[in-house]
């Protein structure tokens, strides 16, 4: 239940904390970008009716041009697979982002879903101006207890970019790793990239 909770809420937490506009994300420190833009998000996905349904293709659409932008996914897939990343062939390790991608996006379509009357509250960030990976904390507030909601972000030359989310104590980057690296020792790279690609065929059912 934990592990769904943690699904549900975490591709929710990549869209509150990575949709910046293009121009801001160099010149925004990464908590007054994280602080202005989940107001402008929650709004939309209020106003969206198709994705507060969890239609998977205007999730995809909003994946694609507001989000993945403002992420570095490759890192965050690498840190996913872990060692074996760098044994993998440049085809592999793009088929292994295109697969990982969808597989997040078909399996916590539900998050957006779920947004309604939640507010988010900040923590003060303890980061130095020289810092180039910094961590922001925040609580999710609404019905019931408060969520802890997390987010690793680095500087890039393109601004700052989230890496992982946490949320209730649980990264994401550590809960896949474990799933991957059980796949990988089974049945190699391309066994991974195959598990992945038939789970997306399926729909891929929510994490439980």
């Amino acid at each position: 239940m934990l592990r769904r909770r943690f699904g549900l809420l975490g591709l929710l937490a990549v869209v509150l904390a990575v949709q910046a506009l293009p121009g801001h994300a160099s010149i925004e420190a990464p908590d007054v970008l994280v602080q202005r833009i989940s107001g402008e998000v929650m709004a939309a996905i209020r106003a969206d009716a198709a994705i507060q349904a969890g239609d998977v293709d205007r999730i995809t659409a909003l994946v694609d041009a507001k989000i993945m932008p403002h992420v570095n996914f490759p890192r965050m897939t690498a840190a996913v697979v872990g060692r074996h990343w760098r044994l993998a062939t440049p085809e592999q390790q793009q088929r292994l982002q295109e697969e990982f991608k969808v597989l997040l996006v078909r399996t916590y379509s539900g998050a957006l879903g779920e947004v309604r009357d939640q507010t988010l509250t900040f923590r003060p960030m303890r980061a130095r101006p020289e810092d180039t990976e910094v961590v922001v904390r925040s609580e999710v507030r609404g019905r019931g207890q408060p969520i802890q909601m997390d987010y690793r972000l680095e500087k890039t030359p393109a601004g700052w970019k989230i890496y992982d989310i946490n949320v209730l104590g649980i990264w994401l980057v550590e809960t896949y790793r474990s799933q991957f690296a059980q796949e990988i020792s089974a049945r190699g790279i391309d066994g991974l990239i195959a598990t992945l690609a038939q789970r997306n065929r399926r729909g891929a059912p929510r994490a439980g």
